[in-house]
């Protein structure tokens, strides 16, 4: 057996749907949406990254994205209300290794669509792709320690901790401490988590 990266999901950006989301490619348009998201300090108290100063830098980000999916190294989704095509947030693997089939995801949501399932159905969509299509064997995420709704969201999910690290990350002047996370593809069962 020799397992590897499935390359041809990056022949076309992969849009993915399910019951009451679309998950597509970042548009310019996205970047308002973006840019109070990644502002905004109930979603950002635990991200330990800048927040987007403005607009302009959100498309910037967005063209970055872009480029990742070009050359795949990440995909990046955003989060798309069926109903409404309302933009409530994002949900990317990135730092995709080829050589050994493993991903780091990265998710943020709108608080506004926080508590209402939402994320659980992100997860389920885009693990089945992880798994299924892009023939990941397995995924981290890297999380402040102080984010409980992360950590449970994936817990919930399956995620087992993996590492702590301490001090390891300085972050606005500030050595802060890091949890590391995985799903292997033999811990994932969807019939388990959904």
């Amino acid at each position: 057996m020799n397992p590897s990266i499935n390359n041809t999901v990056f022949v076309k950006f992969p849009v993915l749907e399910s019951e009451r989301l679309i998950f597509r490619s970042f548009k310019k348009k996205d970047a308002e949406a973006f840019f109070r998201l990644k502002s905004n300090p109930l979603v950002m108290k635990y991200m330990d990254s800048p927040y987007i100063e403005n607009v302009i830098v959100a498309k910037e980000k967005i063209k970055a994205a872009k480029q990742d999916f070009k050359d795949q190294k990440g995909i990046n989704w955003s989060i798309i209300d069926k109903k409404t095509g309302q933009w409530m947030g994002y949900f990317g693997i990135w730092q995709i290794d080829k050589k050994n089939c493993r991903g780091e995801i990265g998710y943020a949501l709108a608080p506004e669509y926080w508590g209402k399932g939402y994320m659980k159905e992100t997860f389920s969509t885009l693990l089945d792709f992880s798994f299924k299509k892009l023939h990941l064997h397995s995924l981290k995420a890297n999380v402040n320690p102080k984010n409980e709704n992360s950590k449970q969201v994936l817990k919930k999910i399956g995620f087992r901790l993996e590492a702590y690290f301490r001090e390891d990350y300085l972050f606005d002047g500030i050595f802060l401490d890091s949890e590391i996370y995985c799903l292997l593809v033999s811990d994932w069962n969807e019939a388990d988590y959904f």
